[in-house]
């Protein structure tokens, strides 16, 4: 079977990656989460550094093509870009991102013992772990289909808590190191890999349904407005009217509610050009004892930059600015010569700044509201300082850039993860879906349908209280993991300095 797999690597390592964007939201088969990696990690096993970095390249290639080929929607649909620049952004960010990933591969053959299970459950797995946090963070990041994204409804749900996304991912690449072991490995050998791949799941489940954080007060109501404005039709003058009323009409039934939610930049224009607008609702939510919060453009009128905000109206106005931007989004890395260009294109162009980092938190109906806009939340150790005061979190996000495709299926996974790691409720608005109310142990209790407009009612219990995540972040699992991968690859140089 091993030599059968070596002879097809080139041809089995691309569907393999493929294979494993179905253990996301919406397909969920997890198990592909083990599974998956394992494949790579046989086709690895006697591979030279070329040809391992080749296998790591096609195979990550396969998973982002799969997993993220709604960004070809976003830019062309959505956009108006023409093809051939959408499949040019798309096979870019694909082949950077597979990019690492071929590093990795070629280091392993390098540097690591070509066999046993230091390098088949501590080594591969450690240095998987380290090239999913780089490419969250390097050259702004891009912290999509993190392995532990994949186990929210697995026993491994519980190490979230305790060591983050990372941990769970680390966890899982352990036990499909295990399994690669347990093919490779005969007699007793293979019994102790397939208990190893078994000991993460002992572990979750052990750590699964504890708190670690504590309810403070009683339940909050909450009422979340969903547009469905279609974004083809969002920044039209001839919507723009008819947008601002129909915001207007979803919310009046619901005043009374604490806290009232809408979505990113819900409303098409700039919150200085709709001073009026905004009083008035200000006046009569507060009157009937309910505070709004929606996301806004708005414009510094010192500096005349354009941040993407969210709005609270309570007690005071206050405002959050998103602080990670999106790239070829919100704002044009480019020459002033590509801008000029991309605007005839008829590009979607804009430059919005972006915030500073330690905004506190947004003071709402007697709560502390840890805010994140759009893909924010994807990068959960930005929001560990704020969770010092927050009580409640709130994300907003306008995902109707990527239509009926998974996107906003993983961005809710995004979302439930973050929950789950801070032990707070979280409060999702979606301009299309998904709308979500989220408990503070990751799971979903309500939902709106997608591309409909409504309103979700609910409520959510506002938390006090850190998890062990929360106070330490993803430096335990990091250290952690360039630690092991320095031992390990040490061991083959130590043996040959003894036989000297």
């Amino acid at each position: 079977m091993i030599a059968w797999l070596q002879r097809w690597s080139v041809w089995l390592a691309l569907p393999s990656g493929a294979a494993l964007a179905l253990a996301f939201a919406p397909f969920n088969l997890w198990p592909l989460a083990v599974l998956c990696p394992a494949v790579l990690f046989l086709l690895w096993e006697g591979a030279s550094p070329r040809r391992a970095a080749q296998l790591g390249f096609w195979f990550t290639a396969g998973l982002f093509l799969a997993g993220t080929y709604w960004i070809y929607h976003s830019v062309h649909v959505i956009g108006n870009a023409p093809i051939w620049v959408a499949v040019f952004l798309m096979v870019a960010m694909i082949s950077i991102l597979a990019g690492y990933s071929a590093l990795f591969g070629y280091l392993q053959a390098r540097w690591l013992p070509q066999s046993g299970l230091m390098r088949w459950v501590v080594a591969l797995p450690a240095g998987w772990v380290i090239v999913e946090w780089f490419r969250g963070w390097f050259l702004s990041g891009f912290p999509w289909l993190a392995l532990g994204y994949t186990q929210l409804d697995t026993p491994l749900a519980g190490i979230a808590p305790v060591l983050g996304v990372y941990g769970i991912s680390l966890f899982v690449v352990v036990s499909a190191g295990a399994l690669a072991a347990s093919v490779m490995a005969q007699g007793r050998l293979r019994l102790v890999a397939l208990f190893v791949a078994l000991l993460p799941w002992l572990a979750g489940a052990a750590l699964q349904g504890r708190e670690w954080t504590q309810e403070s007060g009683g339940p909050v109501s909450v009422a979340i407005v969903q547009g469905a404005v279609r974004q083809e039709m969002k920044w039209s003058l001839d919507q723009r009217d008819q947008t601002l009323a129909l915001y207007r009409r979803l919310t009046e039934p619901h005043f009374g509610a604490q806290i009232i939610l809408w979505p990113e930049a819900a409303l098409p224009d700039l919150a200085h050009v709709l001073v009026d607008y905004l009083q008035t609702l200000w006046r009569d939510s507060r009157s009937a004892g309910s505070d709004v919060v929606m996301g806004l453009l708005h414009q510094e009128p010192e500096t005349a930059k354009v941040y993407n905000g969210v709005l609270a109206l309570g007690q005071e106005a206050q405002w959050y600015d998103k602080r990670r931007l999106v790239p070829f989004g919100e704002y044009f890395p480019v020459p002033a010569f590509v801008r000029q260009w991309l605007k005839v294109m008829n590009l979607p162009y804009s430059d919005i700044s972006a915030g500073g980092d330690g905004q506190p938190a947004l003071r709402v109906a007697g709560q502390l509201l840890g805010v994140t806009i759009c893909y924010e939340d994807a990068y959960g150790s930005k929001q560990l300082d704020v969770l010092r005061e927050a009580t409640l979190l709130v994300n907003v996000t306008n995902d109707a850039w990527f239509g009926d495709s998974t996107a906003p299926h993983q961005h809710l996974e995004i979302s439930r993860m973050r929950a789950l790691e801070a032990g707070r409720p979280l409060m999702r608005g979606a301009n299309d879906g998904i709308t979500a109310l989220i408990a503070h142990d990751g799971s979903v209790t309500s939902t709106l349908p997608q591309f409909e407009p409504g309103v979700l009612t609910g409520s959510v219990q506002p938390r006090t209280g850190l998890t062990p995540y929360a106070q330490v972040g993803n430096w335990p699992v990091l250290l952690t993991c360039f630690v092991l991968v320095v031992a390990v690859a040490g061991i083959p140089r130590l043996r040959r300095h003894r036989r000297v």
